[in-house]
């Protein structure tokens, strides 16, 4: 291993570990937010989850719902920051694009970026609003359960085709994606609006269906999820603000300074490790483990609605 990637461990490390002796419940909620994001378990209902306990929030309370809802958007910070840390190269190339100023070879991602993003905010506004107005009566597991089977599904489609054609050249890429692919990851993308759907999980998983490269699958819903979630924030922000501000108060800004701080350590070292990984043969094996994961995942979140309804009923 390259001993840059071993020193940026150690201090990554020690950042972390100082985090959680300043300010715990920070840095833990950093930890949820970095590790959770890249898996197929929804980073936000994770921080929904973790918030109600290192919070004392009963979620089961319409308002401490929407409350952690909000701000387990709001907390996607950490993770833009990481995107565009690791990808400031393509991001980059964007902007140069869009200030005609780029390489036209840049114009299949620009397209790619701006559709599904502009389908993403038209049907992932509306279905926010649902979930905000849900007032707590919404089941965290079934999606998260559902992401996990066709994540397993993906792990078999995948070990099928590289089965049947040897050669990387029937495998998709960007390049022989259209507009109706672009539209279909957008849709993918704003399903994760509601808590348990993952956005990571939902838009790979896409990708990986319509036979494109494992590499190429998790780069695009990487570089994607820039602008998406970006505009998730912002919506946060102008919708939620309130609740925003409440939970911050909570946690208190250094401990928000903390949790972003280490979510971005977090996430530079996952992304790093995923896209490595989606370019060997272990993938598969990779995505059927994150598709248990999801699964395990999707089981204790109904049984943790279960059981705090069951408390709320007899209290």
């Amino acid at each position: 291993m390259d001993r840059k990637y071993i020193l940026a461990g150690i201090v990554g490390a020690l950042i972390i570990v100082i985090g959680l002796y300043l300010n715990f419940n920070g840095a833990a909620l950093g930890l949820v937010q970095g590790i959770s994001e890249w898996l197929p378990i929804s980073s936000k209902t994770q921080i929904m989850i973790a918030s109600s306990y290192l919070l004392n929030l009963n979620l089961n309370i319409a308002s401490n719902f929407s409350l952690v809802y909000a701000f387990g958007l709001f907390m996607e910070i950490g993770t833009i920051l990481a995107s565009l840390i690791y990808f400031r190269k393509d991001v980059l190339n964007l902007l140069k694009y869009l200030l005609r100023k780029g390489d036209p070879s840049h114009k299949k991602l620009f397209n790619y970026v701006v559709v599904s993003t502009i389908v993403t905010g038209l049907i992932g506004v509306p279905f926010y609003l649902i979930v905000d107005s849900l007032n707590g009566a919404y089941n965290l597991g079934i999606p998260m359960l559902i992401l996990g089977f066709v994540l397993i599904l993906d792990a078999i489609l995948i070990k099928i085709a590289r089965s049947k054609y040897a050669s990387n050249k029937d495998r998709r890429t960007l390049q022989n994606l259209g507009i109706k692919e672009y539209i279909l990851l957008g849709f993918a993308q704003a399903l994760a609006a509601f808590p348990g759907v993952s956005r990571s999980g939902t838009t790979t998983s896409t990708l990986l269906l319509l036979n494109v490269d494992a590499g190429d699958a998790f780069r695009l819903s990487f570089i994607d999820m820039i602008f998406a979630t970006s505009g998730a924030v912002a919506l946060t922000l102008v919708a939620s603000r309130h609740q925003v501000s409440h939970a911050i108060s909570l946690i208190t800004i250094p401990g928000l300074v903390i949790s972003i701080t280490v979510a971005t350590i977090i996430s530079l070292f996952l992304i790093t490790f995923l896209l490595n990984e989606a370019k060997k043969s272990r993938i598969i094996y990779i995505t059927a483990a994150l598709g248990i994961v999801a699964i395990i995942g999707g089981i204790l979140s109904l049984m943790l609605v279960t059981g705090g309804t069951a408390a709320a009923a007899l209290s």
